[in-house]
């Protein structure tokens, strides 16, 4: 697994890559997207914090996303949640100016906060205030109300903190299990996780569900339609992808995809000839 670099105090939000998100392109025309390495006190629980703004938008714009294996903590105006594993899409449409300011937990980073099980989690959004009480009600207030990014970043990395989370080994094995299945494409199939973790599937499975909040089958589908759609994106040939990423057919890739994206392979290709 790479190693996190800590964020210099001088150090400017970067932008990154933007998988899981349909027609990345057009949004980016939309809104501005940067994230920040959290600071190393942080670091074991959280992969990064992301911030999305925008200003006077002539008209609302939706941005769908086909999810990851993550926890994620979001707060703009429209909504504070903790939005466990998503096994759909999702989309959130913006309008006139703001900004939402997200916290992406590590694979399997959320369980020490939680206290139990991340699949209690999972296809939900618990109010941050109802989570945490008082102190995540005001959480929520102080970074609505700070206008620097920077800042707002801190408070809630104070605020985590502050909830005395307990390092756990079982976070880096499962952040560095899920890492290897998001690089390596020839990860098709949960046996082949399994030996590589050097755990039995059944061992595996309880492992997934209790730190990422959903099985490694899922996740490695996810990871490969995160790619799908790259590759479409790019112009390759469709029967040639199914291939490589391990699906039995071109029509089970297009199934799996069309549920995932919301349109078909054929149709998001298409997006490309917008840019």
């Amino acid at each position: 697994m790479a190693a996190i670099v800590p964020r210099q105090p001088e150090a400017r939000l970067v932008e990154t890559r933007q998988r899981g998100w349909v027609d990345p392109y057009a949004g980016l025309k939309a809104f501005d997207f940067a994230r920040q390495a959290p600071s190393p006190e942080i670091s074991a629980y959280v992969d990064h914090f992301w911030v999305v703004t925008w200003t006077d938008l002539a008209e609302p714009y939706e941005q769908r996303i086909v999810s990851h294996p993550t926890v994620n903590m979001t707060i703009t105006h429209d909504f504070h949640r903790v939005a466990g594993v998503i096994k759909g899409g999702f989309s959130y449409t913006m309008r006139g100016s703001g900004r939402v300011l997200g916290t992406r937990f590590r694979p399997g980073g959320f369980r020490p906060f939680l206290g139990g099980p991340a699949s209690q989690l999972t296809g939900r959004f618990a109010e941050i205030g109802e989570m945490h009480g008082a102190a995540g009600a005001t959480l929520v207030e102080r970074v609505l109300a700070e206008p620097d990014t920077r800042a707002a970043i801190a408070l809630v990395e104070a605020f985590l903190l502050g909830l005395g989370p307990q390092r756990d080994p079982l976070v880096e094995e499962v952040a560095a299990l899920v890492k290897l299945v998001e690089r390596d494409v020839s990860v098709t199939r949960v046996d082949a996780l399994a030996a590589a973790s050097g755990r039995s599937v059944r061992s595996l499975q309880r492992l997934f569900r209790d730190y990422v909040g959903i099985g490694p089958k899922w996740v490695i589908r996810r990871f490969r339609l995160h790619e799908a759609a790259e590759r479409i994106y790019q112009g390759l040939d469709l029967a040639t992808l199914a291939s490589e990423l391990g699906y039995t057919d071109q029509a089970h890739l297009t199934r799996d995809f069309t549920a995932a994206v919301g349109m078909s392979p054929a149709s998001y290709a298409r997006l490309r000839s917008r840019t």
